[in-house]
């Protein structure tokens, strides 16, 4: 292992769970196969108001990971919240893609962060249309907090 897998690995997601970095966020999932929480940095893309992951490498092992969680996960970032992630189609990832683009965290630019990642020069919307496929995207939703009380009808199995 590089040391900078290692840094990614074990180093950045500490950092963005402290949220020491403005930017970015710690995802927490659980593993499809271990069942034990895999935690990894990674930069939302904003848009309309909202919040999005794009796996920018494509079929990640995060990105199974959430689909066998059913999307639920966390974010940690100073405080720890659980999220539902849900896909979001391909037809309406060119939009999100494009913003992750305007505002990534650890480029200098745009325009590098577009040759970095998506291999273009200037992106245009119609551009991240035809390259959507290869990148998922997930809409973040904040999800209920479970009750911590329970009726005395619900703990002895009677509807409430």
């Amino acid at each position: 292992m590089s040391f900078l897998e290692w840094f990614n690995r074990h180093i950045a997601p500490r950092m963005t769970a402290l949220g020491i970095t403005p930017r970015s966020v710690t995802l927490e999932v659980r593993g499809r196969r271990s069942g034990k929480p895999i935690r990894l940095s990674l930069s939302p893309a904003r848009l309309d108001g909202k919040e999005y992951l794009v796996s920018l490498f494509g079929e990640q092992n995060w990105v199974k990971n959430v689909r066998a969680s059913g999307g639920k996960a966390h974010i940690v970032h100073g405080s720890r919240k659980r999220i539902q992630l849900a896909e979001v189609p391909i037809d309406q990832r060119a939009p999100i893609l494009l913003a992750y683009v305007s505002e990534r965290a650890f480029s200098r630019s745009s325009k590098e962060a577009a040759r970095m990642y998506f291999d273009l020069e200037n992106p245009t919307l119609e551009d991240m249309k035809r390259i959507a496929d290869r990148y998922p995207v997930f809409l973040i939703e904040l999800r209920q907090a479970q009750p911590s009380v329970v009726s005395c009808e619900a703990a002895e199995g009677r509807p409430e």
